[in-house]
Parts: C-alpha cells; sequence; structure tokens
C-alpha cells in the first residue's frame, strides 16, 4: 500500500501499487469509471476499464456511492487531464463497504456542516487544514525542545482561575467549586522555580460568549516560561517560534499552504524582528487614523486589524496600562501605571496570537491586585508561596495554537483551525 502523495509527486509512475482509500468522487460514461480516490495525504483520479477489470469489480463500481471505501490495485500512469497529473489505471477494485447515501451534497449550509461535523472533517479543505495543523505543532514542540525547554503538565481543573472569573468554566468536584483552567500561567510559575525553562501545549477553557471568528470556548494553548529573563527575553521566544512554525509549514507543507490560499514565500519572510511599537504608540497611531479610542481600553478587533493593516508580519504591542491587566504582570519601574506586557498581533483579522508579561514579583503588590479584582489572596496562598521562597525575575507567554493556525491558513473562522469547535452555542458534535 502506497499514500497518494508519493504518487502525486512521481515517485511511482509506471509501477503496479495498492491504494486504499474512499470515493471522493465517481462517474461512469462509455464502459470507464472515474474514480477520484482520497486518502489522508490527497485525491487522485482512478481510471477503471470495464474491459481491464473483473466483471464483479467493474459492477461493484458502479454501485459505489460517494464515501465507499474501497481497495485498489493498478498502474500509476503521468496525465496531464487528470487531477494532480497522475492517475491509476486499475487492474482490480474490491469495495470493501458500500456507503449509504451521503448527506453532505451541494452548498451546504455553515450550521448543517457543524451540525456533521463528524462528516465533514474528511472534506478537502479540513483535512488539509489538519495536515498543516498537525505540522505546527511539531514545529512549536520542536522550537522549544530545540532551545532547551522542558515539557511540563499542569493540571486540567484548578482551585481558582488565572485570568479572572468571568470566564472560568465552574464545576462540582465531589462537592467543592472547581474550574477548568484558563492557563497553565499559575502552576508554571510555581514550576519555573524548579526546571528554570519551561513550556507546555494542552486545552484550556474560557467561558466567554464571544461570538466571533477568532473565539473558541476549547482551544489549545502553547505556553512557556522562564526563570532569570524579563519581558525582552521571552519576547524573543515569541517572534522566535512564530516565524520557526511558518518557516516548517513552508518546508514541509508547500502544496496545501498554497491550497489553503497563502504562498510558502509569505510564511518563509516572516522571520524576526517583528515590528514592536508600545501601547501609547499604538493608541497615537489609531488617533492619526482618525479612530476614536480612550487611552487605557484593551485593543479590540477593529484597532487590531488597523495596527496590522498592510504588514506581512505580526505586530507587536508592549506596555499596557495596568488597568483591566491580570494581577500577576509586573509594573514598569518607569512608568508604573504600566505593566512590562505584551501582545503579538497577526493581521487578516485574527489578531491577538499571543500575549505575555514579566511576572510582578512583589508579594505585597500581588495580593493588593488580587483584592482590587474583587479576589480574596487566600484562594491563591499556594501561588503565592512562589514570593516567599526563593522568588526571581521571571517571564513568560500564552499562545493561542488555532489562531495561529488560523493566519498562516488565512482562515475566515478559527472554527475551521480545530477538528471539533466548542462554542457558546455549540458542544456537539
Amino acid at each position: 500500500m502506497v499514500a497518494i502523495a508519493d504518487l502525486l509527486h512521481g515517485k511511482r509512475t509506471g509501477k503496479p501499487v495498492e491504494l486504499k482509500g474512499w470515493i471522493y468522487r465517481t462517474r461512469t460514461m462509455g464502459g470507464k469509471a472515474f474514480v477520484v480516490l482520497r486518502d489522508a495525504t490527497g485525491i487522485l483520479q482512478v481510471t477503471v476499464a470495464k474491459d481491464a477489470v473483473p466483471p464483479e469489480a467493474f459492477a461493484a463500481v458502479e454501485k459505489a456511492l460517494i464515501e465507499s471505501s474501497v481497495i485498489v490495485k493498478g498502474t500509476v500512469v503521468a496525465d496531464k487531464r487528470a487531477p494532480g497529473g497522475f492517475e491509476v489505471r486499475a487492474t482490480d477494485v474490491h469495495v470493501v463497504h458500500f456507503a449509504e447515501k451521503y448527506p453532505l451534497q451541494e452548498d451546504p449550509g455553515e450550521e448543517f456542516l457543524l451540525d456533521v461535523r463528524h462528516l465533514w472533517v474528511r472534506s478537502q479543505k479540513l483535512t488539509t487544514m489538519f495536515r498543516i495543523r498537525d505540522a505546527t505543532f511539531h514545529a512549536v514542540h520542536g522550537y522549544f525542545r530545540d532551545q532547551g525547554f522542558w515539557e511540563v503538565s499542569p493540571p486540567m481543573i484548578t482551585p481558582a482561575g488565572s485570568e479572572g472569573g468571568s470566564t472560568l468554566f465552574e464545576l462540582d468536584y465531589f462537592g467543592k467549586k472547581a474550574y477548568l483552567t484558563q492557563s497553565w500561567q499559575l502552576y508554571a510559575e510555581a514550576l519555573v522555580l524548579a526546571m528554570e525553562k519551561i513550556y507546555y501545549i494542552g486545552p484550556s477553557f474560557r467561558a466567554e460568549k464571544s461570538r466571533t471568528t477568532r473565539h473558541l470556548t476549547e482551544y489549545w494553548h502553547a505556553e512557556m516560561e522562564q526563570a532569570w529573563v524579563g519581558m525582552d527575553e521571552v519576547l524573543k521566544h515569541a517572534e522566535g517560534v512564530i516565524s520557526h512554525a511558518c518557516q516548517v509549514v513552508a518546508e514541509e507543507r508547500p502544496d496545501d499552504v498554497v491550497a489553503m490560499g497563502r504562498t510558502p514565500e509569505f510564511l518563509k519572510a516572516v522571520k524576526p524582528p517583528f515590528e514592536r511599537i508600545t501601547y501609547d504608540d499604538a493608541v497615537q497611531l489609531l488617533h492619526a487614523k482618525g479612530m476614536e479610542f480612550e487611552w487605557g481600553k484593551d485593543l479590540r478587533t477593529l484597532e487590531e486589524r488597523a495596527l496590522t493593516e498592510g504588514k506581512t508580519k505580526p505586530v507587536i504591542v508592549t506596555h499596557y496600562p495596568r488597568v483591566s491587566q491580570a494581577f500577576y504582570k509586573a509594573r514598569d519601574p518607569v512608568k508604573p501605571d504600566l505593566v512590562l506586557g505584551f501582545d503579538v498581533i497577526a493581521g487578516d483579522g485574527v489578531g491577538e496570537v499571543v500575549g505575555g508579561s514579566e511576572r510582578e514579583t512583589d508579594l505585597e503588590v500581588i495580593k493588593k491586585s488580587l483584592l482590587e479584582q474583587g479576589e480574596d489572596p487566600r484562594s491563591y496562598d499556594w501561588y503565592l508561596d512562589s514570593r516567599r521562597y526563593g522568588s526571581v525575575q521571571h517571564a513568560g507567554f500564552g499562545m493561542g495554537m488555532e489562531r495561529l493556525i488560523q493566519w498562516i491558513c488565512k482562515l475566515d473562522h478559527i472554527r475551521d483551525a480545530v477538528p471539533f469547535p466548542r462554542t457558546p452555542a455549540r458542544f456537539a458534535p
């Protein structure tokens, strides 16, 4: 058995092969069946001539509907008329399973496609994205390992939130109140004092009722934390990991990149340094564009679009106002009303891909910030031990994997960057 991608790259031309896959399209004309077969690596035309296969095989092919599973034996032939420039001329076909009439017909609505997501995952659009997603995850793991980071595994069930109570999924934990994790943040700050350079890729959960093209309630988070460094050092890692992912995807999946509407050249040009501006500079730029924006507010989709307009690389915004920022972000020693925090913002409407900061090390400042945000410091007592016993300068960030993939693939909606999207309106299938 061989993969369709190998045949499309001319590796088996003129040789006999055995293919296993599913019928993507089929039509019969003039004693020949033209079957487009799909597997995990692509699609390929198979020509089944009535006089070239056993009678029962041709009869089975005529009967088989879309998504029937088949095993094909034949010879690979270069043919410019065929999709991809190659086809298999069958000598035998075995239908493993005759599919029922496939419910996905022409021009299905978006909600219907979400209802049958378990079938829609077989589409060329999603399988192409899955291959790019795989390369992206592999690249992110590879980057951090190459940089000497240790992979660690934080819990998914937590006693308190890291990003604020309004976006926490609450659950009953044997009669006690617990939450699904928003981020590994608090646990990372404990673990970094043991392992110094750590990272993690896993799910996070946000109970945000945001019905936008870039929000999910369950998504995959790539997070890192490093001891003995500040904001500038981890910013370089943010640039580095995004660039590395782009280079790997461009190198390993060039055909898939083109199929998604990007070019490998676009991704290869995503190299450090990225443009860097302060929040104050961003506000001035927005005002210069004629936009009304109040200092101290978070950047919304509208503002992020304006800041990245015409940019081919992400833009970094640093030094946000302390108001509305998480309690653990360090104050700017020069301007205490700002924090040593940053966002990496991608274009094409994707917006913030990475958010990070240097962490506050002053125990009393953190306690005060918790009280200001309506939190009880006693609920975070275990976390505050990291400031009582051997605290050091440290910093880190979180990167939304689906947003990175959405930008790489130039997707209109983030739900197509994950196999089974979870949104405020949907948690099935």
